[in-house]
């Protein structure tokens, strides 16, 4: 994909529908009159009358306690340089939708124009009171760090600047990983520092709390080693001043045990890392480019241990894994500062995590069978759920001990099933199995290339290394689509099945032998080999490609028709079905059967439930199956509600490890406390049901429709189960994003099949 495309793609990112990335949703009641009297006036009046008498009030009855505002001058903006408040902005947005989906934490973005130090700490002084936290982002050095530290010094809410403690923070959990499996002590070892900004300041000023030895730490700038005679440095820079008779970097380093890169790409080479101490542990965190080239690091010396800040290799040293936690611990205590026994807290908490037993969801994530601490894993992943319930709970038990939290936490078990709850199963799921495909790209075949929808879709997964895209459909026409929509799918290929006369009667005889007790001749499947859907599914049966993508433009039944025809259900499955995934704000929800089974019977629904089960599975997701009625658990003798309890029986007798119960309505499945309080018995009834089998076509078909128009949650579907080989079918008129999605789950589907032979 040209530059010029990637560019269009993410100016098309920030302005398609709201502009933007982020909005203000309310989280109360406003749509009677009443809602309105009570949110504003006169019913607003009592809140602020009680806040007037004790301010401490404002936490309980605003949103101040968990509202952090993300505030720049724009000028140190990523790797763009002073480009100003304006320009800043787009990164801020996005600094706020990272606190949200890392850790619910509601964000302002605020961006000032003032470069001066003295009126920049007087606005945010007197903006404070809105917020439960202040993230500075992006203000250059040497200004921040005396932005940071006066805001400290007059405000009583947490202050910190990301730039200088995130990399700083996670470096050292890294750090400390490290240095235990080099087997080499902290305060033993020298340390070359590659950047003399501010993210590498904190990070030497963070290492030496750790116990590193400030003679130990060799700091260079554009010039080259800070040098206590050098006569150019300021009062930051001077700290790190060495005496040592050091001028270069590839002097700096020779015998060094640690080198950490915060500068430029390519400017550390193969003989500085072998001139480097036995175990050397190597942290080229420039990025794009690190200083080394990962591959070319690797190569120089067996005994190296390296991290990057890309997530394409090992040991991704990722702010992401400790800001948002960072900021959650400190609101749930109210911590009036941001202190240094608190990012130490977040230092060991991260460093614990990597050496704990890896979740299924996170190697399903990065399509390892077990991933364990060693020299390619110092530091936990940035999707790794388990980051919210270690960094927080640490954060917060530090502020309380040394004496800066306001709200202490007294019941630790539940403040760690609050924070569960906070993101339902954290909702990372397509984030995971986006980041498994990516691991091991499948070749999926789209039967309709000839709709701009399919072919945007398909330059979206081919670049983003989800999947390797075949198309199928008039050569001429789809490179005219491809060319008029300003597309680059490089060498993708595109496949005419009206032009492959060969290959079209190859697969027409194959299909002969499968169907002439079906009434086909041989004739009509070679004829019938025109047609897409039954060329893309032939090739999938063939290996040609892995899986098949249909049913943009067309409808269902003429889509499926193929494909069981020539692929055919799983051995001893009688019904295929659909299942759709709900992302909803507390996670996924899958129901099923939403497209196939108009009026199943007890022994379907049982068929469907076993079908909808296996597929969850391979998310790495232990499925609670409720199948839904009008009735709960015998209430009604009617007909429908005795078919699902007949199902249930069935599944109890054949199944007795599923977690499955039912007839019940749907608001007791998903409601614990109402299933709980009232159904005591169901194995459940506790958590609630994750998956939802419903009696009947339109049943499933009408829900999963209403909560995706309603806004309720994201559909991603439908899956089809119970096929050999994967083929997956989009709904009628699927946008790009749905395609993507269902394009995603096609790959994790195939590779989960080729590892199960």
């Amino acid at each position: 994909m040209s530059k010029q495309k990637k560019n269009q793609e993410a100016l098309d990112y920030h302005s398609n529908g709201r502009p933007g990335k982020i909005e203000v949703i309310p989280s109360k009641p406003y749509s009677s009159q009443r809602d309105l009297s009570l949110a504003y006036s006169p019913g607003v009046a009592e809140p602020c009358l009680a806040i007037a008498e004790n301010a401490e009030d404002v936490y309980k009855y605003t949103a101040k306690g968990n509202l952090v505002a993300v505030i720049s001058n724009g000028t140190a903006v990523l790797g763009l340089g002073n480009i100003g408040p304006l320009a800043s902005k787009p990164v801020m947005e996005g600094k706020g939708l990272l606190f949200k989906i890392f850790a619910d934490i509601d964000v302002f973005d605020i961006e000032i124009d003032e470069t001066d130090v003295e009126k920049f700490i007087q606005t945010v002084k007197a903006i404070s009171p809105t917020f439960g936290g202040i993230n500075l982002e992006d203000i250059k050095a040497p200004e921040c760090f005396e932005i940071e530290r006066r805001l400290k010094e007059v405000l009583t809410i947490p202050v910190m600047h990301d730039d200088q403690h995130g990399t700083a923070i996670i470096s050292a959990a890294a750090l400390l990983n490290a240095l235990e499996i080099a087997n080499k002590k902290i305060d033993k070892v020298t340390i070359v520092v590659n950047g003399a900004g501010a993210s590498a300041i904190s990070c030497a000023k963070l290492y030496l709390s750790l116990g590193a030895k400030k003679e130990n730490i060799i700091m260079l700038d554009s010039t080259g080693v800070l040098r206590a005679d050098r006569t150019d440095l300021d009062e930051n820079k001077i700290f790190f001043a060495s005496k040592k008779d050091l001028h270069t970097l590839a002097e700096a380093m020779k015998g060094a045990d640690v080198f950490l890169g915060l500068s430029k790409g390519n400017v550390v080479n193969k003989e500085m890392i072998q001139s480097m101490a036995q175990n050397a542990i190597v942290f080229a965190l420039a990025n794009p480019d690190p200083e080394i080239p990962y591959e070319e690091a690797a190569a120089a010396r067996k005994d190296i241990i390296i991290a990057t800040g890309r997530s394409d290799y090992p040991n991704q040293v990722n702010n992401v894994l400790g800001f948002p936690f960072i900021f959650r611990g400190a609101l749930d205590v109210r911590a009036t500062q941001i202190n240094e026994a608190m990012k130490l807290a977040a230092v060991r908490a991260i460093a614990d995590l990597a050496k704990e037993p890896v979740p299924e969801i996170v190697n399903l994530a990065y399509n390892k069978k077990n991933i364990t601490f060693g020299v390619d894993y110092i530091i936990p992943k940035p999707l790794d759920p388990r980051l919210i319930i270690s960094v927080a709970p640490a954060v917060a038990r530090a502020a309380m001990e040394s004496g800066v939290a306001k709200s202490p936490i007294t019941n630790w078990n539940q403040y760690v099933d609050e924070l569960r709850k906070r993101l339902g199963l954290d909702n990372k799921l397509i984030r995971v199995v986006t980041s498994k495909a990516k691991q091991n790209p499948q070749r999926i075949v789209f039967t309709e290339a000839d709709s701009y929808k399919i072919l945007k879709a398909a330059q979206i997964v081919r670049d983003e290394g989800i999947a390797k895209p075949i198309l199928l459909g008039n050569i001429k026409k789809i490179q005219k689509l491809i060319e008029e929509n300003n597309l680059d799918l490089g060498d993708t290929p595109i496949i005419d099945p009206r032009q492959e006369e060969e290959k079209r009667h190859s697969f027409g005889e194959l299909l002969f032998r499968k169907r002439k007790r079906r009434g086909f001749t041989l004739y009509e499947a070679k004829k019938i080999m025109n047609e897409r859907n039954y060329y893309g599914a032939m090739m999938v049966e063939e290996g040609e490609a892995d899986a098949m993508i249909s049913g943009l433009t067309r409808k269902y039944s003429d889509t499926i028709r193929p494909a069981l025809q020539i692929i055919g259900t799983q051995d001893e499955v009688k019904k295929v079905a659909g299942m759709y995934i709900m992302v909803t704000k507390n996670g996924p929800v899958f129901f099923a059967d939403t497209t196939i089974n108009v009026n199943p019977t007890a022994e379907d629904l049982a068929e469907i439930t076993v079908l909808t089960a296996w597929a969850v599975q391979q998310f790495n997701i232990r499925p609670r199956i409720a199948l839904l009625s009008y009735s709960n658990f015998g209430a009604s003798d009617d007909a429908g509600a005795r078919k699902v309890r007949d199902a249930v029986a069935i599944l109890h007798q054949k199944y007795p490890g599923m977690l499955v119960d039912g007839e019940m309505q749907a608001n007791f499945a998903l409601n614990p406390a109402l299933l709980s309080d009232n159904f005591p018995f169901c194995e459940f009834s506790e958590e609630g049901a994750n998956t939802l089998i419903f009696p009947s076509l339109d049943a499933g078909n009408i829900a999963y429709k209403l909560l995706q128009e309603m806004g309720a949650a994201e559909a991603i579907g439908p899956v089809l189960l119970g096929m050999k080989k994967p083929v997956h079918i989009l709904q009628l008129g699927s946008s790009v994003r749905e395609i993507v999605n269902m394009v995603t789950i096609a790959v994790v589907d195939a590779q989960s099949r080729k590892n199960s032979r």
